[in-house]
């Protein structure tokens, strides 16, 4: 079987489900310093597209949808580290400072395991997040 190439060489966005999504902007934005694009269509449901990176190619997507960001909540084991499970990772350059916006806002952080400079957070809906300084 030959293998076909398709020359996938990056992201273009990560969908994660999130209950409210003017609070998950408030995580995003506000703390993690990411900029809404003003672009969204009417999709028929709330919902916002965050620019990822200065080049505004890459993009997180926040999709309301209540029921399903709650069930999704309490499926996570509260004992398994948060790399073990599905997450966004986000390059940052400077993992310091927003690990002091992050204690700042009381929100809960534990270093990777993976000997690199990089932490996990959880959003405001359970959404695993971790954080890579590059």
């Amino acid at each position: 079987m030959s293998k076909t190439i398709y020359n996938i060489h990056a992201i273009h966005h990560v969908s994660l489900i999130v209950i409210n999504c003017e609070i998950s902007l408030s995580f995003y934005v506000d703390i993690l310093g990411m900029e809404e694009d003003q672009g969204r269509p009417d999709l028929g449901y709330p919902g916002a597209w965050l620019s990822v990176g200065n080049n505004n190619k890459q993009q997180l997507h926040l999709m309301e949808f209540p029921e399903q960001a709650a069930k999704q909540g309490t499926s996570q084991n509260p004992q398994a580290h948060p790399g073990h499970g599905p997450h966004l990772a986000l390059a940052v350059e400077n993992l310091s400072i927003v690990q002091a916006r992050l204690e700042q806002e009381n929100i809960k952080c534990s270093l990777s395991r993976s000997g690199r400079v990089a932490l996990f957070c959880a959003d405001h809906d359970g959404n695993t997040i971790e954080l890579i300084e590059v």
